[in-house]
């Protein structure tokens, strides 16, 4: 098991207000292996994994706990279109930032 994987998989779950049920349902497991992941008792598979951070909004290095966030200059841009990723890039070009 990767050292902290099963806490922010429940961290990320419960920013998100899904319970293990939706989790599951979601990516076509169960809920009980959902709890296991978040226990610490199996570790998903690099397919699981992918799903999991899909479903969550957040990199999958951010979940194995290799991507350290740093809250005052990270964006979120995971729910955006390339194109609407390309405008907002354009747009905070023009500004300079």
């Amino acid at each position: 098991m990767v050292y902290g994987l099963g806490q922010r998989l429940q961290e990320q779950r419960l920013l998100k207000n899904l319970s293990q049920k939706e989790v599951a349902k979601s990516i076509g497991i169960s809920s009980s292996i959902v709890s296991n992941y978040e226990s610490g008792e199996r570790t998903p598979s690099v397919e699981v994994l992918i799903a999991l951070a899909r479903l969550y909004h957040c990199s999958a290095d951010y979940l194995l706990g290799f991507d350290r966030i740093d809250k005052d200059r990270l964006l979120d841009v995971s729910m955006l279109s390339d194109e609407q990723r390309t405008l907002l890039q354009h747009f905070l070009s023009s500004i300079g930032a």
